[in-house]
């Protein structure tokens, strides 16, 4: 079950950790064995999945697990429409999965790159006004806990521990296999066009309720955004011709605009003029295709991100704000803010707890400075009532977390029940869930 090369770094390579062992288990018992191992020796342990977190949330400087091995029994009903399968899943090979089967996801985000464990855990979430993050669709789980406890959790079994661990930020226990709640196959209608910014804020509500998925990309230093709605369909009528996607999606989204960003990095002023060429290169585009094809997107161009949900009234102040931030900021902004939307849900750590979000994503390019424009936006935000995304960096702290949330209180103590000995933890679940 051990393996030998500790040292581990992130997908967008900002954060880096050397563990003292590696664990791969095969089996759920191997994790509940290994857990009681590690408390016995007094070590900590943290699981890690596919990297694409930008926070230190998975960094061990004890011993990591990763699932990757794990073989728990995949089920399918099809008729009930659920789907049971390892926490450690890739979410592209869960579609894979889902579509041999004629089901799909609900939902989905633009990366299928992390494992079903990661993206529930720190609440990733794709746009839908309808819909909430994906740990709203965890019908059930499997959790081994910081004592090594295996708990089968749902609704009806341990209901309190599943309002929890759905958004469970890895401290409450590790997520051995997931039940998911799918949907029949649909195709999915897209279209996306350049609009102006005051354009798409003006007819916001009118968007959100006529299309099933709505988001947009906002270009700085420019008026001009990428506005993206995605609509289910009868029939995929109008496929994206080969030639099309691979301009559109490997040209010009990843070789183009990496070309684009390292000028920008090595020639800060032509930033401005890069930000207006690129809103205006990006033309409209209408096609059909399976959802889990249209949602995801490869994202090549390596970034460091901050992400906030944030009342949905609340995203025109915000994007004003925002825009006065990059104005003043002494370096430029190479990427371009991403804004969606979720439904409220009723998860405890979940960024949508009991309202309606909109969320605002601010990216920086790898070795352009990001501090500055990350706490700026991040006080905005926080003044909006603003809750960070668990997988994207901020600075927020305990004392700071527990007024934004209002089971946090909560789930600290559950916390305490489940991981008593703190073996599920590392510094800085420490400092964002206290001590």
């Amino acid at each position: 079950m051990a393996g030998t090369a500790t040292a581990w770094s992130n997908w967008a390579g900002n954060q880096h950790s050397v563990a003292t062992a590696i664990l791969r288990p095969t089996t759920v018992e191997d994790i509940a064995e290994a857990v009681l191992d590690v408390a016995g020796a007094g070590e900590r342990i943290r699981v890690v999945g596919s990297g694409h977190s930008f926070t230190p949330i998975a960094v061990s400087d004890g011993r990591r697990m990763e699932l990757s091995a794990l073989r728990t029994e995949i089920r399918v009903d099809r008729a009930a429409r659920l789907v049971t399968v390892p926490a450690g899943t890739t979410l592209r090979a869960l579609n894979a999965l889902l579509a041999g089967h004629g089901l799909a996801m609900p939902n989905l985000g633009d990366i299928d790159a992390q494992t079903i464990a990661g993206a529930i855990s720190t609440g990733t979430h794709g746009t839908g006004a309808a819909y909430g993050c994906l740990s709203t669709f965890v019908e059930a789980l499997t959790l081994v806990t910081g004592t090594g406890e295996v708990l089968r959790c749902s609704a009806g079994e341990h209901p309190e521990i599943f309002a929890a661990a759905r958004v469970g930020l890895g401290a409450l226990g590790v997520l051995a296999e997931v039940t998911l709640r799918c949907v029949d196959a649909f195709t999915l209608r897209a279209h996306e066009r350049p609009a102006p910014l005051d354009e798409v804020l003006g007819d916001l509500p009118g968007l959100i309720g006529r299309h099933d998925h709505v988001e947009f990309y906002w270009f700085p230093y420019t008026d001009r955004v990428q506005l993206k709605t995605n609509d289910r369909v009868p029939a995929d009528d109008r496929p994206l011709p080969r030639w099309r996607g691979w301009l559109d999606d490997e040209l010009l989204a990843n070789t183009v605009f990496a070309g684009a960003c390292r000028l920008g990095r090595a020639v800060p002023p032509l930033v401005p003029t890069i930000s207006a060429v690129s809103a205006r290169a990006l033309t409209e585009r209408t096609y059909t295709g399976r959802s889990d094809t249209v949602f995801c997107t490869p994202r090549r161009v390596r970034f460091v991100e901050m992400e906030y949900g944030i009342p949905r009234a609340a995203l025109p102040q915000a994007l004003a704000e925002l825009r006065r931030i990059v104005d003043r900021l002494p370096f430029k902004v190479l990427f371009p803010v991403e804004v969606r939307f979720t439904a409220a849900d009723d998860i405890w750590l979940s960024h949508g707890y009991g309202r309606d979000s909109a969320y605002l994503a601010v990216h920086q390019y790898v070795g352009m400075p990001y501090e500055p424009y990350f706490r700026a936006f991040e006080e905005v935000a926080a003044g909006l009532g603003g809750r960070p995304h668990w997988g994207k960096l901020h600075y927020r702290d305990a004392a700071s977390l527990a007024t934004a949330y209002p089971r946090f209180a909560d789930f600290q103590d559950l916390r305490a029940r489940l991981d008593p000995g703190r073996v599920l933890t590392n510094p800085h679940l420490d400092h964002i869930l206290g001590e």
